[in-house]
């Protein structure tokens, strides 16, 4: 769904009440705008609050405090690289520094031209198989620079 065509109080209320009968229902309901809008628009956090009859601090906090909530688009492609231990005896670190440079941007950062998210997750759970990746939402294992680069600028993954 694209930002300029939701209107945001209807999608939230309707969110909202899909989900009010849960107990402590917010981080369903920030997931499910989340998986709506591709990312928490700011403008929600004060609708959400107001619904939930929560303050604004409390659902800007659970935003900014987990990981997988963003409060910007990400790209096109989006790369999640495993930095947990296993991965990184097996050469994650290398993987993040090709990408980096590769893209010009920052683990944390998407690219300027909106077609790649770079980020890091400390497990994917494929830890025999490492370094390890996610990439738009497929595991990938035993990766190795090329590989990673060649997915990147191929587009394939």
């Amino acid at each position: 769904m694209n930002r300029a065509t939701t209107d945001l109080p209807e999608l939230v209320r309707s969110v909202v009440d899909s989900h009010r009968h849960l107990r402590g229902p917010l981080l369903v309901v920030l997931r499910e705008i989340q998986d709506r809008l591709g990312y928490i628009d700011p403008d929600v956090v004060p609708l959400v609050a107001a619904e939930l009859n929560l303050s604004r601090a409390d659902v800007h906090g659970v935003v900014t405090f987990y990981r997988d909530f963003r409060s910007e688009p990400p790209g096109r492609k989006t790369l999640r690289i495993c930095r947990a231990e296993a991965c990184q005896a097996m050469g994650s670190e290398l993987l993040v520094n090709a990408l980096e440079q590769a893209l010009g941007i920052k683990v944390g950062q998407t690219t300027t031209d909106g077609s790649t998210t770079l980020d890091q997750v400390f497990c994917l759970g494929n830890c025999a198989l490492g370094p390890a990746a996610q990439i738009d939402g497929r595991l990938y294992g035993r990766l190795d620079r090329d590989q990673v680069i060649d997915i990147v600028r191929t587009g394939r993954s």
